[in-house]
């Protein structure tokens, strides 16, 4: 079971410190990276808002900051970071249609100039398309050659390609792969998760709240309840139960932030965890991946 950071979860209370480092997931490059990120798909429709909200969960620890070309936000990014680039992870994706060998490396050129930044810290393929894994991969080995990108993965792939990708030429520098998980979406657990751990390549969890479709489940209501919590801090708290696992909510508010924070202070017990197993069942199959 998981250890968490003592302390309270009034949200109306200020937070200075940033976030207990227990609560890291490490890269095979030995960077350590909070377990609890900020996602940005659907943002800007209420920038000055968002690019505040970005900013204090980079205060609070929660450094990684997840975007791609396809979202439209990494200007929106860029401007959230400035001044303190060097206190983000940055992750931004190329779109499968632009992922060919050149054309990664103009899509990378593309999303450095609107982050405002000289290197992306995690650049992702973010689904299979018409083009080889060999031509994406041979040109974001050459962009972290470059330095700039600093690290590789893929997203939305499956046990099946992901073993291709190992097979290539570096395709073991391969960091991570960004899935959806949530509990209304399990089905990584049937392969893919304990595949992941046994290739140490961390796993990052698009949409962990189900886009909101469960905060008012009777169970996770009970649950936050009993722990003085809200369901969104239950839900995250059940993501990040597995230490290779890194969640990434969007928050577009300052209180969003800061709830969000509070998952880390959240310890789920085996009593909580069967009750969850039993509302939202554990695969026993295989389940097509999810997503794209």
């Amino acid at each position: 079971m998981r250890t968490t950071r003592g302390g309270s979860r009034n949200l109306n209370k200020d937070l200075y410190l940033p976030v207990d480092m227990k609560h890291t997931v490490t890269f095979s490059d030995k960077r350590e990276i909070c377990q609890l990120g900020q996602g940005t798909y659907q943002m800007g429709h209420r920038a000055k808002e968002e690019i505040q909200a970005l900013r204090r969960g980079i205060d609070l620890g929660m450094t990684l900051i997840d975007t791609a070309e396809m979202y439209g936000t990494e200007e929106l990014v860029g401007k959230a970071i400035a001044g303190c680039r060097d206190k983000a992870f940055l992750v931004s994706k190329v779109l499968p249609g632009n992922a060919s060998y050149e054309g990664t490396k103009r899509a990378c050129e593309r999303s450095l100039r609107k982050l405002s930044t000289d290197r992306i810290d995690l650049y992702l393929l973010h689904w299979t398309g018409q083009y080889p894994f060999s031509e994406t991969v041979r040109a974001m080995t050459e962009l972290q050659r470059e330095g700039k990108i600093i690290r590789w993965g893929m997203s939305n792939l499956d046990v099946p390609d992901m073993e291709r990708i190992l097979a290539l030429p570096h395709g073991t520098d391969c960091a991570a792969n960004q899935v959806l998980y949530n509990l209304k979406d399990r089905g990584i657990e049937y392969d893919l998760l304990p595949w992941s751990e046994t290739h140490n390549i961390p796993v990052m969890a698009y949409t962990p709240l189900g886009e909101g479709r469960l905060r008012n489940h009777r169970t996770l209501v009970e649950m936050a309840q009993r722990h003085h919590a809200t369901p969104t801090q239950i839900m995250l708290a059940w993501v990040m139960r597995n230490p290779n696992v890194i969640a990434i909510p969007k928050a577009s508010s300052i209180m969003h932030v800061e709830e969000n924070f509070y998952s880390l202070d959240l310890e789920l017990t085996d009593e909580d965890l069967q009750e969850i197993d039993k509302e939202f069942p554990i695969p026993t199959r295989k389940i097509p991946l999810a997503g794209w």
